[in-house]
């Protein structure tokens, strides 16, 4: 490449300031997005604009060149009105000191994932025989920060005895969802929004389509306890899936959280740390949901 002389001709000590300053602006705006919705739409964005661009230069494709030459100055105006929830945490962060710089999430292991899954299943478990209604939203790759926001924030350690003391009737949080991320409660008291299918029938209330309306939008798993029947039920991928006993809902748990992947991993790729849903996934999930109802019609 005859230009890469040129280039580092012209690199001087200014120059790297200058690149590291907008290098450090962009980390800094990352980070602000990672763990809201805001993540999926700037990659999606990013890859359409490469796209475009690209296919224009290459190709010599004068009219949408036009079209980009005009379009992008209104992005300009657009960009501050997609991504208002994001500036406004943005700048609410500037009155901190410490923070701004430091990747905002940690990874989780395999511990404390299998952790996580017992507390919840024993919690839910517990609720049910005491008919205390629930909604537990466990954050996965797509960030719930937006949510948990409008909530009130507790950042607690996940145990089973905290949840039920959450979601008992004369709590002030037991209202609304509480959102964990990893083997931490997020927040609590937090609303969700509704789904809008037919497919859930009319007997099911708003608890359930909160549930469902989360998965909607994200790749949330959802644990839902109805405090009128004692049922357990589990939403994901906008669907749900109910008459849960404590086993089966740990067992859905740890196939949703990539817990009882094992051999599996060679024949189910993931991207970094995220993936989506197989239909491979969908039958397991089916079969684990038939074996304990054939278990409870035996046993009884």
């Amino acid at each position: 490449m005859p230009e890469l002389p040129w280039i580092f001709t012209r690199l001087d000590l200014r120059a790297v300031v200058d690149i590291f300053a907008v290098a450090l602006i962009f980390y800094w705006l990352l980070s602000v997005a990672q763990g809201t919705r805001a993540t999926q739409l700037i990659r999606g964005l990013a890859i359409l604009v490469i796209a475009v661009v690209g296919a224009a230069n290459i190709f010599n494709l004068t009219a949408l060149d036009w079209l980009l030459t005009k379009t992008l100055p209104a992005l300009i105006v657009a960009v501050p009105i997609v991504f208002q929830p994001e500036l406004r945490r943005a700048l609410e962060k500037l009155g901190h000191t410490g923070s701004m710089l430091l990747p905002p999430f940690s990874t989780q292991g395999e511990s404390d994932l299998e952790k996580t899954v017992e507390e919840i299943s024993r919690a839910a478990a517990q609720l049910a025989r005491q008919r205390y209604g629930a909604l537990i939203v466990i954050e996965r790759d797509t960030g719930l920060q937006d949510y948990a926001d409008r909530g009130v924030p507790l950042d607690a350690t996940l145990t089973r005895q905290l949840l039920i003391n959450i979601f008992y009737p004369n709590s002030p949080l037991h209202d609304a969802a509480v959102i964990i991320r990893h083997d931490r409660i997020l927040a609590a008291s937090c609303v969700l929004p509704l789904s809008e299918t037919t497919s859930i029938g009319g007997q099911l209330g708003t608890r359930h389509r909160a549930g469902v309306g989360i998965t909607e939008e994200s790749d949330a798993v959802v644990v839902i306890v109805s405090e009128e029947t004692g049922q357990i039920s589990i939403a994901y991928n906008a669907r749900l899936i109910r008459d849960l006993d404590q086993e089966r809902l740990r067992r859905v748990l740890r196939e949703l959280l990539r817990l009882d992947r094992g051999e599996r991993d060679s024949q189910s790729p993931r991207r970094g740390t995220d993936w989506e849903p197989s239909k491979g996934q969908d039958e397991r999930i089916e079969r684990i949901v038939e074996d304990g109802a054939k278990t409870s019609s035996h046993a009884g």
